[in-house]
């Protein structure tokens, strides 16, 4: 056979009653070289499609090789919705639905039958109310594979790793500890090399508190967690910046000294991220045994059904996973670096 297979990308629609089928829509119209599998319910597919507007032509996937794809083919691995959708009010009977489309995605991957797989966003809140536990794609995935995840935002200009994700402000303090710190740090610093192709990533680690605790005059997280961990693991050899306080570290001067940035918090880093680049912003699962991206954004039920949603970020999640599936096969592996890292600035909290 002549000719390189295209890469196949399995994708999730997400919650039926969200946006996500009809942005899988979208996605497929484009002239993405990629093999697309859209691991959904065949006949919510149609009815997004008509809703867009727009014509797709939809295949049974049979796990073949395509060399090729026109625009607006999709090949589906159908699993069947328990409910049909009413766009706009997510049903907690398609719960299993759901979480049935992403053991596909995860399996699949792990099986090696899928390159990477690409999320739309679901409603954590419906598959709850299902009775079924579920805190989201990240914490889905991270226990399908039995790995230890960090959650990553990027852009074309910028990347943003979290130590915590989605907790109340009043619990952030208690969960900056050492030894999250380190497996974070380590993850990251991993994940850079690995998918990223960095041989020697530089990572900025922002402070918890204001001007990162000022010496200790508005907080002590700095002196007695961050300092400390961060010392250690540059003496194995990584490459770390900080503390800085946050203020300050993603002003232009300061983003060509860092590869990413390590925030403590959600609103920390994102909304800088989000308010330069929030259609180009993807969402990775960082320490997976496999590629995974997302949207940056929620489920718009205020938008579903109307086929006016904006595909631009599930779009910008294909081509990262094509990106890093690209990279992952022809850079299987980058050396370790053999010389010490650069050390501490001399005064903590100044960048």
């Amino acid at each position: 056979m002549n000719g390189t297979p295209l890469p196949r990308l399995a994708i999730t629609a997400g919650e039926p009653a969200g946006v996500g089928p009809e942005l899988v829509i979208r996605l497929a119209a484009t002239s993405l070289a990629a093999n697309l599998i859209a691991i959904t319910d065949r006949h919510l597919l149609e009815r997004a499609a008509a809703r867009c507007g727009t014509t797709i032509d939809l295949i049974d996937d049979d796990g073949s090789v395509q060399l090729q794809r026109q625009p607006g083919t999709l090949r589906v691995r159908h699993v069947p919705l328990a409910a049909p959708e009413d766009p706009g009010h997510p049903d907690p009977a398609n719960a299993h639905h759901v979480l049935a489309t992403l053991g596909e995605a995860a399996d699949g991957c792990i099986a090696g039958r899928y390159d990477a797989v690409v999320t739309a966003p679901l409603q954590k809140s419906s598959i709850n109310d299902a009775g079924i536990r579920f805190s989201g794609h990240t914490e889905y995935f991270a226990e399908r594979a039995h790995a230890d995840v960090v959650m990553m935002l990027a852009s074309p200009e910028l990347r943003v790793a979290l130590v915590t994700t989605h907790l109340p402000l009043v619990a952030v303090s208690a969960a900056i500890t050492r030894d999250a710190l380190t497996r974070t740090l380590r993850i990251v610093h991993a994940e850079l090399r690995a998918k990223f192709g960095l041989a020697r990533p530089r990572i900025a680690v922002l402070g918890l508190n204001p001007h990162a605790g000022e010496a200790g005059h508005m907080g002590h997280e700095e002196i007695d967690t961050i300092i400390p961990t961060l010392n250690a693991l540059r003496a194995e050899g990584m490459h770390l910046l900080g503390p800085l306080p946050a203020d300050t570290a993603f002003v232009p001067t300061q983003r060509p000294l860092y590869d990413a940035v390590l925030a403590m918090y959600h609103d920390q880093a994102l909304p800088v991220l989000k308010s330069e680049a929030f259609d180009r912003t993807v969402n990775l699962t960082l320490g997976l045994p496999f590629i995974r991206t997302s949207v940056d954004h929620g489920t718009a039920l205020d938008l579903a059904g109307t086929g006016k949603a904006d595909p631009a970020s599930l779009i910008a999640a294909a081509h990262m996973a094509l990106d890093l599936a690209a990279r992952r096969t022809t850079h299987p592996s980058v050396p370790l670096p053999t010389e010490e890292m650069a050390e501490r600035p001399s005064s903590p909290g100044k960048p």
